[in-house]
């Protein structure tokens, strides 16, 4: 029986503590979708396509990681990649209460589609996107948050800004 997970999120852009949860699923599941989600209510940073050469660049020497994009329901998406787990990484207890909603949420629209939380490495317990993103556009390091073509990326898209 194959192992297939999805982990799910904007990655906008992806940051070192998003590869660290991708990493330590990909040791446990057959396959991984990492799935980029695409939030019309959101204003990203970088587009889909951008957001998801940047993930498949810094996750290329995990062969059984694939990068995809879904809109419309996770556990919809889920099913349609034969996906029986969700990955969601987890940086404190307040993204735990956030995260219970959906996974009760998830549970009630399908049931045999299970959610694993991975807690974040300790060092990336303060990281997110957002953050990433306002220290680089005020030129600042994030050469320790962020693998080198994101950082070179994020560097571009605040040149012309």
């Amino acid at each position: 029986m194959t192992r297939i997970a999805v982990c799910p999120g904007s990655f906008d852009p992806i940051t070192y503590g998003h590869l660290d949860i991708i990493r330590r699923g990909a040791k446990v599941f057959d396959t991984v979708y990492v799935s980029v989600l695409n939030n019309s209510s959101k204003n990203p940073l970088f587009t889909i396509e951008e957001r998801m050469n940047l993930i498949k660049a810094v996750t290329k020497d995990l062969t059984n990681v694939k990068v995809d994009v879904h809109s419309g329901l996770l556990v919809d998406y889920a099913k349609a990649v034969n996906a029986s787990a969700i990955i969601r990484g987890l940086r404190a207890v307040s993204d735990f209460e956030y995260e219970m909603q959906i996974t009760s949420m998830n549970r009630v629209l399908n049931e045999d589609i299970e959610t694993f939380f991975i807690m974040t490495n300790n060092q990336y317990s303060f990281l997110s996107s957002s953050i990433v993103k306002e220290v680089a556009k005020y030129n600042g390091d994030i050469s320790s948050l962020v693998p080198p073509i994101v950082e070179k990326e994020l560097k571009k898209k605040y040149k012309g800004k």
